[in-house]
């Protein structure tokens, strides 16, 4: 019994040893805001694994780097890229970012939204002049944030300054005074609310203000995978996307379950996770003609201020998986 018991413990890790040397490793970069919560949701509750997949995260806090990090090779996917940032970078290298899902924001699915200090007197966008604002990081926010203000009738340098701050700095920014407001994303956004730096002033104001209707889904961010790891892993690609879907699908039907990973991962107050707002997690396969069309029009926007550098049909880096 001595000699075989070592035979009998390998023959029963022969399994587990397997699936692991048979699982697809998929690098992920993450920028950690409350957008990236199906990546945390499909580690955390094994639709990764039971899939196959062997997912790493790689913390990227600026869309930039993002891009950067899929056209080196040294991810094969984002948890929540900045569209505009792939629209760009597919407009000049066809198949860089191809989005598998989209993350829908407007004033019910809060994401981006302005901000006050918690003393300041505006009510409105339009009372944001002569405000010293701050932004989000990535030249994809930054536009959004002065395309709105310019569709309020505010003008940079006429009417306020702006500059783009890591997503770690805002809170204690607007505590400190040092900005009037910000144009920033959740859960940072809810954080600085309680902790009574700052006040809410307006969301979804990409949806209200540059597409034109409230109920409009603002795809600003998604999930996306390389050209390449697509071209090269198809069964890989499906299976990843199939783990997605499920943790998508789990976030829409079951959210108080998973908020709690908001606490483990994002910084987020165990007392704050419940309040915190979530997007609209939507895979490419469940867009509608008119969310295609909202998407497109956005697209399009960015395309006439200079963001995206050439004409795109948003369909070119859209994948149903």
């Amino acid at each position: 019994m001595i000699r075989r018991r070592p035979l009998l413990l390998a023959a029963l890790a022969a399994p587990a040893i397997a699936n692991a040397q048979g699982a697809d490793r998929v690098r992920v970069a993450v920028f950690n805001v409350s957008s990236a919560l199906p990546y945390y949701v499909a580690v955390e509750r094994g639709f990764f694994a039971a899939e196959g997949i062997e997912a790493s995260a790689t913390p990227l806090q600026a869309a930039p780097l993002i891009v950067q990090a899929m056209i080196s090779g040294d991810v094969e996917a984002a948890s929540n890229l900045v569209t505009l940032e792939g629209a760009n970078i597919n407009s000049r290298r066809a198949g860089t970012a191809v989005y598998i899902a989209l993350n829908g924001q407007n004033a019910r699915y809060q994401m981006e939204q302005f901000v006050v200090r918690a003393n300041h007197p505006a009510q409105s966008l339009r009372d944001l002049k002569g405000a010293r604002i701050m932004s989000a990081p990535g030249p994809a926010n930054l536009a959004a944030a002065r395309a709105v203000l310019a569709a309020v009738g505010l003008q940079e340098t006429r009417d306020y300054t702006i500059q783009e701050q890591q997503m770690g700095v805002h809170v204690g920014a607007l505590a400190a005074g040092t900005f009037d407001a910000a144009y920033t994303l959740e859960p940072v956004a809810t954080i600085a609310e309680r902790a009574g730096a700052a006040r809410r002033l307006e969301a979804g104001v990409i949806a209200t203000h540059l597409l034109g209707r409230t109920d409009a889904q603002a795809f600003a961010a998604g999930a996306a995978l390389t050209g390449k790891f697509l071209h090269e892993k198809p069964d890989a690609a499906r299976r990843f996307a199939a783990a997605w879907s499920k943790a998508c699908a789990l976030i829409a039907a079951e959210p108080a379950s998973v908020r709690p990973l908001l606490v483990q991962h994002m910084q987020t107050s165990a007392e704050l996770a419940p309040t915190v707002p979530l997007v609209n997690f939507r895979m490419v396969r469940d867009l509608t003609p008119q969310d295609v069309a909202d998407f497109q029009k956005f697209v399009d926007l960015a395309v006439t201020q200079g963001v995206v550098r050439n004409a795109i049909q948003v369909d070119s880096f859209l994948r149903a998986l």
